[in-house]
């Protein structure tokens, strides 16, 4: 990072609340009322917006808000060839992950155009004054919806084109300037009871990571979460301890993990399993419309500092705020920021 950071630095996962207005545009896109200048106009002010939320708000380190995207990972699909959509499970009532369209695997699996976040990550270094953070989908959760078939005789070739995919990207993000770079990996406990996951385990899931990030120079990040479609997790039981200690092995500079949202469950992991990494613990609850007090949120710090060294802990939502109304969102990264700093101020015996 060429930028010093502060003690306890303050970043986010990725995503920001999306802008109410731009939630019409998505609509008025989808009926075909808008042209590619009136959606270049809108997405990009909504990155300004973004950033700008975040930076007001004092994060010290940033992402895009990944105004661009489309529930989480499902806008990438439209970038792959090899794929037929398959009939949305459910369509009424509430929405939900059965509520999103699954994939046949039908041909070979590539991204002539990239993934997009090269230029997504262009237009927001050019509009942010502090260093920025990248998410990239990580092999495994891009599995997720894919129905193996075509020239796919097993799971292991299917992971490893969207590793070759993914690492592609990555690499054109450093070419592009990006310095820190976040792969976004969920599956790694949200399909824990599935038998593909199962036969799979840490060591197969640790191998697609090294693909991965195979010649990557950034500063590099795992987040693993219990998933947050629609603000509900995915997982269950949401349980970190399984992972251990074969995680502590993958090739990254740090860990980012959910916390707030469980009362802090598990970070004690933190103490029995011991690492030189980073950790970004997240300590404010993005499925809740609370928005918690700076010293709620430095409580559950302080509880994180009795198991993660001070100079290698950050802070951080439990995950993405797309899910969250702006107004909650932006309120909760300001509580954040505050803890920190009165935290700073008490490490170093200032008051």
């Amino acid at each position: 990072m060429t930028r010093e950071l502060p003690l306890l630095p303050t970043t986010v996962c990725g995503s920001h609340a999306l802008p109410s207005w731009l939630h019409l545009v998505r609509e008025a896109e989808a009926a075909d009322r808008l042209g590619p200048t009136d959606l270049g106009e809108a997405y990009d002010d909504a990155v300004r917006i973004a950033i700008r939320d975040q930076i007001e708000a004092g994060v010290d380190v940033i992402s895009d808000g990944e105004m661009r995207r489309t529930t989480f990972i499902r806008g990438f699909y439209a970038r792959l060839t090899g794929l037929v959509p398959l009939p949305v499970p459910r369509r009424l009532g509430p929405l939900n992950y059965d509520t999103h369209c699954p994939y046949e695997v039908v041909g070979k699996i590539e991204a002539p155009q990239g993934l997009g976040i090269v230029d997504a990550f262009s237009f927001a270094r050019a509009h942010a004054d502090r260093p920025l953070r990248v998410a990239v989908p990580g092999p495994m959760t891009l599995l997720m919806p894919l129905r193996r078939g075509g020239p796919y005789a097993t799971e292991d070739a299917l992971v490893a084109d969207l590793a070759a995919i993914v690492n592609r990207e990555m690499r054109a993000l450093v070419e592009a300037g990006c310095e820190f770079i976040q792969v976004d990996e969920p599956n790694y406990v949200m399909s824990a009871g599935k038998h593909r996951v199962l036969r799979a385990g840490p060591g197969p899931m640790l191998e697609a990571l090294k693909a991965v990030v195979n010649g990557v120079s950034a500063k590099l990040a795992l987040h693993v979460c219990f998933g947050n479609a629609h603000n509900n997790s995915f997982a269950s039981p949401r349980r970190y301890a399984p992972l251990y200690p074969e995680i502590l092995q993958a090739p990254v500079d740090q860990f980012v993990f959910e916390y707030a949202n469980r009362e802090m469950a598990e970070i004690e992991l933190w103490s029995r399993h011991a690492t030189t990494k980073e950790v970004a613990v997240g300590v404010v609850d993005v499925k809740a419309f609370r928005v918690e007090s700076a010293e709620e949120v430095a409580a559950r710090a302080r509880l994180a500092l009795t198991h993660v060294p001070a100079e290698r802990l950050w802070l951080v939502p439990d995950c993405g705020l797309w899910e969250t109304p702006r107004w909650v969102a932006v309120s909760k990264l300001r509580s954040m920021v505050e803890a920190a700093r009165l935290l700073r101020r008490e490490l170093s015996g200032k008051r």
